[in-house]
């Protein structure tokens, strides 16, 4: 279990990044969420402050990988 946090400014693209507490890219103006098993459920608490929400791909790397390869396994069918 981890505690996540939420940046209070957009990203580039619109959304609002999901960080894992010791995150090197750790915005100073962040939302603390809580303390969660997974990414997945603090982006859904996040989800709740603002709407179009994804994680920092530096600090939920296993997420990120998992999917990436559920989806290149996808493809192939």
């Amino acid at each position: 279990m981890s505690f996540y946090y939420v940046n209070n400014n957009r990203q580039y693209d619109g959304a609002y990044e999901v960080h894992k507490e010791g995150c090197c890219f750790m915005p100073m103006s962040r939302t603390f969420l809580g303390y969660f098993d997974n990414v997945e459920d603090a982006v859904k608490e996040a989800r709740r402050y603002h709407g179009h929400c994804r994680t920092c791909i530096y600090c939920s790397t296993e997420y990120h990988q998992a999917l990436y390869t559920f989806h290149r396994h996808s493809k192939r069918s």
